[in-house]
């Protein structure tokens, strides 16, 4: 199968996925704030890795949690899935959870601690 078309096929599954997600009733998915970040279909259409973000009410990590809730109604997920898109196959979902956004915070506030003393420049004559 051509790139262009299993990219196409990610971008389609992340955005049906991402709408989906917000119809699930279980509570330890509805109560979150949950994020597709990324999808990788395999070529031939059977599997899926679905990454996503999850934070708490009050910004707490809930990633355990929240993948349990996942993996539970991934027979209503797939169903609905197969339901909006129109492939032949509807893949077999495998959800991981993505923590390069809380990463990319710790990172954030790493920097914000670094303090840049500016060095006085001097010329190469010593003046």
């Amino acid at each position: 199968m051509p790139n262009y078309r299993r990219s196409r096929i990610n971008d389609e599954v992340a955005r049906e996925l991402g709408s989906i997600l917000l119809t699930i009733k279980d509570p330890r998915i509805a109560k979150r704030l949950v994020s597709v970040t990324g999808v990788d279909v395999t070529p031939d259409l059977k599997f899926c890795k679905v990454y996503f973000s999850a934070v708490g009410p009050k910004g707490e990590d809930v990633s355990k949690d929240t993948t349990a809730g996942l993996v539970s109604a991934t027979g209503y997920i797939r169903r609905e899935l197969a339901s909006r898109l129109n492939l032949r196959i509807t893949p077999e979902l495998r959800f991981i959870p993505d923590d390069s956004i809380k990463y990319g915070a710790h990172i954030n506030d790493i920097l914000k601690t670094i303090d840049l003393g500016e060095e006085e420049e001097t010329d190469e004559d010593g003046e």
